[in-house]
């Protein structure tokens, strides 16, 4: 049973994690436990009551309070801060009651006071190993409350302060760099203040005393399921006590909250491994492709993606050309881009008003999708419904529905304002336009992008305050974005936010895969892709090979690259010779092959692009049968001598081959005598791995 009672508490088990809380002696919800699993019950921590040390630091700040709210002489950074009617800015919770079920354990706290109820869910992903928390603030009261801060969870550490924080970190063209530093004593503050997820940080942590690697070592980790502003708090106090804080951001938020309403905040995921960063990786994987993201179950189609060889200049006959040559490669997916809409000749015009353009396409999108589906291939479309351009219908009718201050020059970025998402005329026109192309056209792919962040972030007739803006406008796109997933469920949607500037949990409950970044170069996406999955499985890592670089990386080692996630092409296929075409038949042929093994397999990152001209990774299918090693080699001074390159994820008692190589060597061999290959600079190679029967 995972969830267990004491008799001061709970202890909640995944297959290998024990995590334990309970309220003590002062009443307060408190943090006992969170590592291995323990034989026994009784084997967990029980809560204590500290002494406090002297008057500048007593009990309530040295309490692990599970969700500690703003109130008394507790000087940490709390979860929950309120101000009540009368004017009372601090919340004093008790407990009111509880209810358990097998994977799920609600806690229900009552201020002592004000009918005011928060309640504290926690739940079981056993075979996973993840713990997701979230919380309900309900206003029982016949006056309204302002909530200023509501957090999602604190994760408590074992006692110390000699813990390491790993983090991603980057921008626009240059996402998700692996960040590894110490914690000091105070506040570690990572956010996103730009109404998305953002490219310059990630709503991710992992957390180790420096002694962890890929293979080994102890890692607490942790994210946030959130689509817009979040806040990750890393605090460290003169006590000892290291804890991490995961929420909605609080700058610049409001919220009202009425009689008899509640608020609830999205998800934090949470786990525990002792086999090192890999671990961590392969738990939240696992999750992601077994538990949250739609179509798990199907593999993720090699696509062709028109943007780069015809750009703003679409037609019927331009895309039909390229579709013809894409169906020839084996291309399964054809995804016409930007500039197929109402006036869309440039990025000045068009964006909201999602109909065909009648010059472009006087007789619809019909004959192009039956073109491409009479080719044997999927048609896919791009959009970007949360924009609108100055110059179009949409703009001209409705002015007042995008996010602006009336007393300030609406910013343009890429010549476009951003609708209000929050207001529910613009959530039913999204979703009748956008239903409407869904229900008339055989389309079974949406890219779905959004090209800038936020700026004068105000809502002038808003129903409630402004600062709700932040809040309401995820809840909207979640809404949107829902209605239309469950109207067409066999479409398949992608995120793309200019790259990754939308990457996480939230938006992974709607889409299926995500555009990683803009940047296509393919020795650049090594490193990139190596951060995005720390968090992400391949399945959702849509990579494309592309004409960038093409003098120093071949096109072999763009495929390479683009085939440990979901092999897609951007490159304008026309300009490619006969030579490149078979190649490319041939490496699209081969990445079906591997397909399932990449797209469904455990990952084992060997070498760090990040850190070494020297790469490599792994994936291995879960009964550990089939395997495929990617390696790649940048610049490197020569006369040189390539490390070895050891495997993992193999069954030590029995045999493989690994292509290349003659002969065949237990699992234990080959993860501890290691290979030896030869690339040449700008060199890749994949290697499959079998095991011998």
């Amino acid at each position: 049973m995972p969830i267990h009672t004491t008799d001061k508490g709970w202890v909640l088990e995944t297959k290998r994690t024990g995590y334990a809380l309970g309220f003590n002696e002062a009443g307060l919800l408190t943090h006992c436990y969170w590592g291995p699993i323990l034989p026994f019950a009784e084997d967990y921590p029980t809560p204590t009551d500290s002494q406090g040390w002297a008057s500048f630091n007593g009990p309530a700040q040295l309490t692990k309070q599970e969700y500690p709210g703003y109130a008394g002489p507790s000087y940490i950074d709390p979860c929950l801060k309120v101000t009540f009617n009368d004017g009372v800015r601090d919340v004093v919770l008790r407990l009111d009651y509880v209810d358990q079920e097998a994977e799920e354990l609600t806690i229900h706290l009552r201020d002592t006071h004000y009918p005011f109820l928060v309640t504290l869910h926690y739940r079981i992903h056993a075979d996973q190993d993840l713990i997701e928390r979230w919380a309900t603030i309900t206003n029982e009261d016949q006056t309204p409350i302002a909530l200023e801060r509501i957090f999602s969870a604190q994760w408590h550490l074992p006692q110390g302060n000699d813990y390491r924080f790993s983090h991603l970190n980057g921008r626009w063209l240059d996402e998700t760099h692996l960040v590894q530093e110490p914690l000091q004593a105070g506040l570690k503050v990572l956010e996103s203040r730009r109404l998305t997820t953002s490219h310059h940080h990630n709503p991710w942590f992992a957390i180790d005393r420096g002694q962890a690697d890929e293979d080994a070592g102890e890692v607490w980790f942790g994210l946030l399921a959130w689509s817009g502003n979040w806040k990750l708090v890393a605090e460290v106090t003169e006590f000892a006590s290291t804890r991490l804080s995961l929420g909605i951001n609080d700058w610049d938020f409001a919220w009202k909250l009425n009689a008899g309403e509640s608020f609830t905040t999205p998800s934090s995921y949470a786990g525990y491994t002792r086999e090192g960063f890999g671990g961590a990786s392969r738990h939240l994987h696992d999750f992601v492709r077994e538990t949250l993201v739609p179509h798990a179950e199907l593999p993720r189609q090699v696509l062709y993606n028109s943007w780069e060889a015809t750009m703003f200049d679409v037609d019927e006959q331009s895309q039909l050309a390229l579709a013809r040559q894409a169906a020839a490669l084996g291309i399964e997916l054809f995804v016409m881009d930007d500039g197929w809409f109402h006036k869309r000749n440039l990025d000045n015009a068009g964006l909201g008003d999602w109909w065909p353009d009648e010059e472009k396409f006087p007789h619809g999108l019909e004959p192009l999708i039956q073109g491409v589906n009479a080719l044997g291939m999927d048609f896919g479309l791009w959009v970007e419904p949360e924009m609108v351009n100055p110059d179009s219908d949409l703009y001209r009718n409705h002015p007042d529905w995008v996010i602006h201050f009336p007393t300030r020059t609406r910013s343009e970025a890429r010549n476009q304002l951003i609708l209000n998402m929050a207001r529910p005329d613009v959530q039913e026109y999204l979703i009748e336009k956008l239903d409407h192309l869904l229900t008339q056209h055989n389309i079974r792919f949406i890219k779905w992008d959004m090209n800038r962040n936020v700026s004068e972030p105000g809502w002038p007739d808003a129903p409630g305050d402004q600062r709700e803006l932040w809040v309401r406008y995820v809840q909207g796109l979640y809404y949107v974005w829902g209605t239309l997933r469950a109207r067409h469920p066999e479409v398949r949607w992608q995120s793309c936010s200019g790259g990754g500037g939308r990457a996480d949990l939230g938006i992974l409950g709607l889409a299926d895969q995500i555009w990683v970044s803009d940047n296509t170069e393919a020795t650049a996406r090594l490193g990139i892709q190596e951060g995005f999955s720390q968090v992400f499985p391949a399945s959702t890592m849509e990579a494309w090979v592309t004409d960038a670089n093409p003098k120093v990386a071949s096109l072999a080692f763009r495929f390479h690259a683009s085939m440990c996630g979901v092999l897609g092409i951007g490159a304008n296929i026309l300009h490619w010779n006969e030579g490149e075409r078979e190649q490319a038949k041939h490496l699209i042929a081969q990445y079906k092959e591997i397909r399932p093994i990449v797209q469904f397999g455990d990952l084992y990152r060997l070498r760090s692009p990040q850190l070494h001209a020297f790469s490599a990774l792994e994936y291995m299918t879960k009964d550990r049968s089939e395997g495929a090693l990617f390696a790649f080699r940048t610049q490197i001074p020569n006369p040189t001598e390539l490390p070895l390159l050891y495997l993992r994820g193999l069954d030590p008692e029995a045999r493989y081959r690994v292509e290349g190589f003659e002969e065949i060597r237990s699992g234990q061999a080959w993860m501890n005598v290691g290979l030896q290959l030869t690339l040449d600079n700008f060199e890749s190679t994949i290697l499959r791995i079998s095991k011998v029967s």
